[in-house]
């Protein structure tokens, strides 16, 4: 599992690769909120996960909860098909934002 954080367009992009279980979800739970302390949209790219648990969900759904809670906007990219398989399942893919892009994101936000 891989973590990276990066500034772009003023939005924070926490990009996962890997694998997100029990043993790495704490530290993509860490990044998604201190990402979120900048009061910047925070992005969560998707792309390189072939995996995700229900520990790796739950990490998502508290950054999504944490930055409702705090008027700041948390959304996916570019979500690989077995993290959408997942959320599908449970249903939260009509909770979170999607964006199968950053460019898509941008100009949905512009237009």
């Amino acid at each position: 599992m891989d973590i990276t954080v990066r500034d772009q367009a003023s939005i924070k992009i926490v990009h996962l690769s890997g694998e997100v279980d029990m043993h790495s979800s704490p530290k993509v739970r860490l990044s998604i909120l201190e990402s979120l302390k900048h009061k910047l949209p925070v992005l969560v790219e998707l792309s390189a996960v072939t995996y995700m648990d229900s520990s790796g969900v739950a990490s998502l759904v508290e950054g999504f909860q944490t930055a409702k809670k705090q008027g700041s906007e948390f959304g996916l990219l570019a979500v690989a098909q077995p993290v959408m398989n997942v959320l599908k399942l449970a249903r939260l893919d009509r909770v979170f934002p999607i964006h199968a892009s950053l460019e898509e994101r941008l100009v949905n936000a512009a237009g």
